[in-house]
């Protein structure tokens, strides 16, 4: 089953917000730090236009997951992700899921190749609807451990 990778973009001024949903881990900072921006019963769900660039780049920058980016067009779109340097940390998260930082290659079931230069979430529920990847499914179900 071939992953699609969604990116939308939500323009305001010189920022671009980028939203990827598929990295996605539920922490809802995004939410409970910017309310009049990240609103998911509104769609679309990102409105730009309820604060200030500065305020919404401050707020990006907290999103564990990178699901949630951004660029300045003055600058341009961000080249490929940079690896990152030093070695790979994998950090279990209370009651939620394995987050690995760093340089790595995940080989699915059906033999395709995903590259991950940043974070990566993986579940250790067993109920998220995007294996191996955390959907936060681990808060719906009261995970402990």
């Amino acid at each position: 089953m071939e992953k699609k990778n969604i990116v939308k973009e939500y323009p305001k001024e010189d920022l671009v917000v980028v939203w990827k949903p598929d990295l996605c881990i539920h922490s809802k900072n995004c939410i409970h730090g910017l309310p009049g921006v990240f609103d998911f019963e509104r769609r679309p769900w990102i409105d730009v236009s309820q604060a200030g660039e500065e305020s919404i780049a401050d707020q990006i920058k907290k999103c564990p997951s990178g699901a949630l980016s951004y660029y300045l067009k003055s600058e341009g779109k961000p080249k490929e992700e940079q690896s990152l340097q030093g070695p790979t940390q994998i950090e279990i998260i209370m009651n939620g899921p394995i987050m690995v930082a760093g340089n790595l290659q995940i080989k699915n079931a059906d033999g395709s190749i995903e590259e991950k230069n940043k974070k990566t979430f993986l579940c250790r529920c067993g109920a998220s609807g995007n294996k191996p990847y955390c959907d936060g499914s681990h808060k719906s179900i009261g995970f402990q451990g």
